[in-house]
């Protein structure tokens, strides 16, 4: 799908419902950095370089991921509950703490996009595996303090039983919205992201992201390198008068 499509398939929803982690910024690089800063804190000999996070990541949630890298080393008795969830506290705040340093930047377009839908009146919406802290640390620092007043509904992944792939986050979000699917748009990065949203029903717009520009896209309705391509709208020509 082309750019001018694309701007259709946005304009022409009455809501847009965003992931966080890689499609409204590159945050990925970040959270790496933060499970690696609480595993040396906690003393664990854990060291994730881009390739085996890039792998981990197919497993939604920090706990979760966590619990799949221990169960592929085998070995040792498994961490506790109040293990995981100290090394998480840990791994939360610090990212908190590089997010606020000025470093993660929104992606190119999303500002524009959020400006523009907002001027159309378009409803706006976040439905992530993240937790909310982790949203809060980037938006606020991204859009001020107050910023989640621009957002009808703010669906993170502890809301939810289960999180992407399953739909959860996507038909949470729906339910706020007092939206129907079709009525709607989610902008994601990732291939979970995709099959979650689209198993809510709701048409999807990719925006490639660092971690995930790999993934099968397939079934989205449109496949973006990033949402400044959605700036790009096509002007209307001014037709000569009729001689």
């Amino acid at each position: 799908m082309a750019p001018a499509d694309a701007n259709e398939l946005i304009r022409r929803a009455a809501a847009l419902i965003f992931d966080v982690d890689g499609t409204l910024a590159e945050t990925e690089e970040l959270h790496r950095q933060a499970f690696n800063h609480a595993f040396a804190r906690r003393g664990l000999d854990w060291q994730w370089d881009r390739a085996v996070y890039t792998d981990l990541l197919r497993v939604t949630g920090g706990k979760e991921r966590m619990r799949a890298y221990q169960a592929r080393l085998g070995g040792a008795a498994p961490l506790s509950d109040v293990d995981i969830a100290e090394l998480h506290r840990i791994k939360t705040a610090h990212y908190a703490g590089l997010i606020e340093t000025g470093c993660c930047p929104l992606r190119p377009g999303v500002t524009e996009l959020l400006d523009a839908a907002t001027a159309r009146g378009q409803r706006l919406a976040i439905a992530t595996t993240t937790s909310h802290g982790n949203i809060d640390a980037l938006l606020s620092q991204a859009l001020g303090p107050g910023w989640a007043a621009g957002f009808d509904a703010i669906v993170a992944g502890d809301d939810v039983r289960h999180k992407k792939p399953a739909p959860d986050v996507y038909l949470e979000a729906l339910a706020r919205l007092k939206l129907g699917a079709a009525d709607c748009v989610a902008i994601e990065d990732s291939a979970n992201g995709l099959i979650a949203a689209s198993r809510a029903g709701i048409p999807v717009l990719i925006t490639r992201s660092m971690f995930f520009a790999d993934d099968d896209f397939s079934a989205a309705q449109c496949v973006l390198d990033d949402l400044s391509e959605l700036a790009a709208e096509p002007k209307m020509e001014k037709q000569p008068h009729a001689q």
